[in-house]
């Protein structure tokens, strides 16, 4: 199974609630998707997912919050193992 890393890029995350909000706000939109993270430090959140997103969902999902979404990129993800091979 390949997975997928989709990093938005999201600007107006002030603190750990934005966060939280964000994360909450793309689960609700994509209940299929393995792993959401937002970072306010890096504006950004990376998703990880079996399957691509919709982008102008992702937007919509976003951009609902009150945030400003900025970007979308997705790439595959490799899972490494323990030690990192």
């Amino acid at each position: 199974m390949i997975m997928k890393k989709i990093t938005i890029g999201i600007d107006g995350m002030m603190c750990g609630m934005c966060e939280a909000h964000i994360n909450d706000a793309i689960r609700s939109a994509f209940p299929q998707i393995k792993k959401v993270s937002a970072d306010r430090k890096k504006k950004q959140a990376v998703v990880l997912s079996e399957e691509e997103l919709n982008e102008d969902a992702l937007k919509e999902a976003v951009e609902d919050t009150g945030y400003t979404f900025l970007s979308v990129s997705s790439e595959e993800y490799k899972k490494k193992g323990l030690f990192g091979f």
